[in-house]
């Protein structure tokens, strides 16, 4: 056993030899900050970098953590260098690109290096995914700094917008960093120390960090890993620090026991005394010196804490917290897996937490009591948002769980559009300072059911204005607040006027005009020339858009962090854009023919009669889309599926449409099973007869509906 560990050392070795080549980036570098340890097999004549391993999309850790390299085998690695000896880089155009992005969609390959020179973001965590400048991961600002900022690390100036190279801290906001100062910052303080270096948060902090693709190395910190590091805490302090000392053999000497035995404080520990020097009897050890005594005076006795833990047992906690954080990175079988790309795909991956064992009950007076209904729910003690909802109208006759849940959505979505904490037209809400509704926490409350309206299968939120998607997801990041964010309000029309003064003369008045308002943002000042006036409209709209909305912003994304959707969209915010931003897709006659699936039958008589009643079905679609039908397609659609708007999730199972043939055409009715999205359309012999069909029960359907 001893002679294979010292072979196993003797192959792998971490070598500083500049000549060495990774066989994966082609490049000799040595940075571990950067690129991880730099590792030789030399029996295999093998060197790579670790996190090229980590990054490489076609490799997965399959061996144990003391085999080859960290878990990869030699067989693996060696067949993703010829995997990728075939894919080019985007930007040295050089093949040997082993990593790409982690959207599916996504075609940009690079080497782990170049993608770092490419602004790419590498999560050191779960499947190691990676992203490209476009996909990567944002983080959001509560409020545009007021004061120059300085990095929290090398204290030098940092530009206050935030991007790849600039990072915040989560917690405080306040904590702003360098990306590479943050990165040498965690490779020295590693995952037991690195915390933010204002607030000291530490879970929140690290976590954010690791998403913006800060590697945190699992290891105690650089000092302590020092040889010795903490030699003199191991001595004792020998020495008597009376006033006259009394011994012959010196101050430094301690018998074992006895007058001349030095007594330590027990206080501070850093000062003594032989007790023969300070007149303590042969039994006493308990002295405090006088440094402690002027710390305590006017107390009689000085407790001491019931339990302090001794350096070894925060060094054995620090070990078997990073055993358990190896056991988990070693548990992986598969390294890596494509990140949804689309908005559908992430709802429904987020949508695999729901139980459908458990269900939680909704009751619901009307359509207008749905926002009460789900506040209700929400305030509960013990609600669970991973529940499936099991939704009952109190004037409902039926039963059907699918078709109230989807009605309840709907008419959910609809109710929070008009929340008071919202203001702005249709279609393009900001979030309004309310003050009641900040105290009784609706922001959140409302963040919280829109996430679960989402990933519970609900329709789009279809109503965010641009500014506030940009304030609470910073997409697109180069957005700046305009005019038409604020909407047709009597503050707008006053900042217009400012922003549309053509002369010094109309800008004073426009200004007096707004003098409350300006005043109100601290914007008021004394405009010297013409041109200061978009200057000033901007410092407005950033102060009533965002300075002034901080803690409004920050509850409602608390609400949006409901069953992890908040995390999701920072990931994909180009792809959610649409979800929450107006307007909503109208119905078409083409779209509703892309939701459907035609089962045909097998019989091929029977098909041809199945042909001609799918050419009557795309004929009454574009008759309905131009209005020559009694019916909508949005009613058309909530026959088959119990809703007019497909929902941002999608349908599940997909809407489909199958036939039946009935002896007297005259009673044959089409049929829907909202349940399984499935719509039954007769086989007639003719397109008006279809039409009166199909006209009479959505119309029926409809009026039931609404009773």
């Amino acid at each position: 056993m001893k002679a294979m560990k010292e072979e196993t050392a003797e192959i792998k070795q971490i070598h500083d030899d500049k000549d060495l080549i990774c066989g994966l980036c082609k490049r000799c570098d040595n940075i571990p900050e950067k690129y991880g340890e730099k590792i030789t097999l030399q029996q295999h004549k093998l060197t790579v970098h670790y996190f090229c391993l980590l990054m490489s999309s076609g490799i997965c850790q399959r061996g144990e953590e003391d085999e080859d390299v960290h878990g990869f085998l030699v067989e693996d690695i060696k067949k993703e260098i010829r995997r990728s000896s075939r894919l080019r880089c985007m930007k040295c155009k050089k093949v040997g690109a082993s990593v790409g992005c982690s959207i599916k969609s996504c075609r940009q390959m690079v080497h782990m290096p170049c993608g770092l020179e490419k602004e790419f973001i590498f999560q050191f965590t779960g499947l190691f995914p990676s992203f490209c400048k476009k996909h990567a991961p944002s983080q959001s600002c509560v409020s545009s700094p007021g004061l120059p900022l300085s990095c929290s690390v090398c204290l030098e100036p940092i530009e206050s917008v935030l991007s790849y190279n600039v990072l915040k801290c989560p917690a405080c906001h306040g904590s702003w960093f360098h990306r590479n100062c943050v990165q040498h910052y965690a490779h020295s303080a590693a995952m037991f120390f690195f915390k933010c270096t204002l607030c000291n948060n530490k879970d929140q902090f690290q976590q954010e960090m690791l998403r913006m693709g800060i590697y945190i190395p699992e290891r105690d910190a650089a000092w302590e890993l020092e040889e010795n590091a903490y030699g003199d805490l191991l001595q004792m302090y020998q020495h008597c620090d009376a006033v006259k000392c009394h011994s012959h053999k010196g101050r430094k000497y301690s018998s074992q026991s006895g007058y001349f035995e030095i007594v330590r404080c027990k206080l501070c520990g850093s000062r003594g005394t032989h007790r023969k020097c300070s007149n303590l009897k042969l039994y006493e050890s308990d002295w405090i010196c006088a440094d402690c005594k002027a710390a305590v005076e006017g107390k009689k006795s000085v407790p001491l804490p019931n339990h302090v833990e001794s350096p070894l047992a925060i060094r054995q906690e620090r070990k078997r917290l990073f055993k358990n954080i190896s056991d988990l990175h070693s548990s992986l079988i598969s390294k890596r897996q494509c990140v949804p790309a689309t908005s559908p795909e992430v709802l429904m991956d987020l949508a695999h937490q729901i139980s459908q064992q458990q269900s939680t009950e909704v009751l619901v007076e009307d359509d207008d009591g749905v926002m009460e209904a789900a506040l209700r729910v929400l305030r509960q003690s013990d609600f669970n948002p991973c529940c499936t909802l099991s939704v009952k109208f109190s004037q409902d006759k039926h039963s059907n769980n699918i078709r109230n849940q989807r009605r309840f959505l709907r008419r959910l979505v609809s109710k929070l559009q008009m929340s008071e904490i919202f203001e702005g037209p249709d279609g393009s809400k900001n979030l309004a300072l309310n003050s009641k509704a900040l105290r009784d926490d609706l922001y959140f409350e409302v963040g919280s059911l829109l996430a679960l309206s989402l990933v519970h299968g609900g329709p789009p939120v279809g109503f965010f204005s641009p500014a506030l998607y940009h304030s609470l997801f910073n997409y697109p990041t180069n957005y700046r607040p305009a005019l038409q964010d604020l909407g047709d309000t009597a503050f707008a029309h006053k900042i217009r006027q400012i922003s549309e003064a053509k002369s010094m003369k109309e800008l004073r008045m426009a200004m007096q005009s707004a003098s409350q308002y300006l005043e109100a943002a601290g914007c008021w000042r004394k405009i010297r020339e013409l041109s200061e006036k978009d200057m000033l409209v901007e410092d407005v709209l950033n102060f009533y858009l965002i300075i002034r909305l901080q803690l409004p912003l920050q509850r409602f994304r608390e609400g949006l962090r409901t069953l992890g959707l908040f995390e999701q969209v920072q990931m994909c915010t180009e792809a959610f854009h649409s979800v929450f931003c107006g307007p909503v897709e109208r119905l078409t006659a083409e779209s509703v023919m892309k939701l459907f699936t035609v089962r045909f039958s097998e019989e091929k008589e029977q098909q041809e009669k199945e042909n001609t009643t799918v050419h009557f079905w795309k004929k009454y679609l574009h008759e309905c889309e131009e209005g020559r039908c009694a019916a909508s397609l949005e009613d058309l659609l909530t026959f088959t599926t119990a809703t007019d708007l497909a929902p941002s999730i999608g349908f599940h199972p997909t809407p489909s449409i199958s036939f039946f043939s009935s002896p007297d055409p005259s009673c044959a009715f089409p049929q829907s099973h909202c349940d399984a999205s499935h719509l039954f359309l007769p086989i007639l012999p003719s397109y008006e007869l279809f039409k009166k069909h199909l006209d009479y029960t959505v119309c029926q359907f409809s009026v039931m509906q609404d009773i």
